[in-house]
């Protein structure tokens, strides 16, 4: 599994909900571990890795969270509001403010299939947000502030460059 990057369609599209967990799915969601951990990432997206389901993996010790995956998650509830420089794997190499809701509520089902309901505050709900974001087909440039988009507009045509290239190849 490698990182899909930005502007591959699939990272458009809304992902498709999961319908079962097995050991197919299991050793996806390990492949999605070890790619954000070897990218460096607090997040991942199934579609990212080039898997339209709505499967997301995230951590941040920084805050006790280890590992943990969520399949087929909701957010509801959203309140406050932060705004903090965000990257993401699929852009690599730009970064831009983005104002998120600083508090959430998530439902989901963990990998073996148990309920999952919690609230996330603060960098937990951003990361979630964002890779939330990835399961709908919304893209992080989308997010950003005009003055963001024309500050990595070069950046941006680069990557769409470079994702041409590699179709026509």
């Amino acid at each position: 599994m490698d990182i899909v990057l930005y502007p591959d369609p699939i990272l458009r599209r809304k992902a498709d909900p999961l319908e079962q967990i097995d050991d197919e799915v299991r050793a996806k969601v390990a492949e999605m571990f070890e790619l954000m951990h070897r990218q460096k990432g607090v997040g991942l997206a199934a579609p990212q890795g080039g898997w339209s389901k709505r499967v997301l993996v995230y951590h941040y010790p920084e805050d006790g969270i280890e590992d943990q995956v969520l399949i087929n998650p909701t957010i509801s509830n959203l309140q406050g509001q932060a705004t903090g420089e965000e990257g993401c794997l699929s852009f690599p190499g730009i970064y831009a403010q983005i104002e998120r809701a600083d508090q959430l509520d998530l439902e989901a089902i963990d990998l073996e299939g148990r309920a999952v309901r919690f609230t996330a505050r603060g960098f937990p709900a951003i990361i979630l947000q964002h890779e939330y974001d990835h399961l709908e087909g919304v893209l992080f440039h989308t997010r950003m502030t005009i003055a963001d988009r024309l500050r990595h507009k070069k950046k941006l045509a680069k990557l769409e460059e470079e994702y041409r290239r590699k179709v026509h190849a």
